[in-house]
C-alpha cells in the first residue's frame, strides 16, 4: 500500500486471485480515518463482480477502468 497523494491510497492486487482484491479494500476501509480516495489495482478478471457489487452494497462510489484483459483499476472514494 503507497500513497500516491495526499487524498489517494493505492492498493496494488495485480497478480493475486479474489478473493484477495476485496480483502484488501475490506481491510483498508476499517483502517480509514479521515476522507480520501482509493484506487485498486486488480489482474482477477473476477474482481469486477466483487468489487463493484461490495461498493453498491455499502453505498462507495466507484469508478471502474478496464485497462487491458489482465489490468483493472477502481477508483473508490471515500466520504
Amino acid at each position: 500500500m503507497t500513497n500516491t497523494s495526499h487524498s489517494t491510497v493505492l492498493l496494488d492486487a495485480m497478480g493475486k486471485p479474489c478473493p484477495m482484491p476485496l480483502l484488501m479494500l475490506k481491510r483498508e476501509l476499517k483502517q480509514a480515518q479521515d476522507s480520501r480516495n482509493l484506487l485498486l489495482k486488480s489482474s482477477d478478471p473476477h474482481s469486477e463482480i466483487d468489487i463493484l457489487r461490495f461498493c453498491q452494497i455499502h453505498n462507495l462510489v466507484c469508478h471502474f477502468s478496464k485497462i487491458s484483459e489482465n489490468e483493472f483499476h477502481y477508483l473508490i472514494e471515500i466520504i
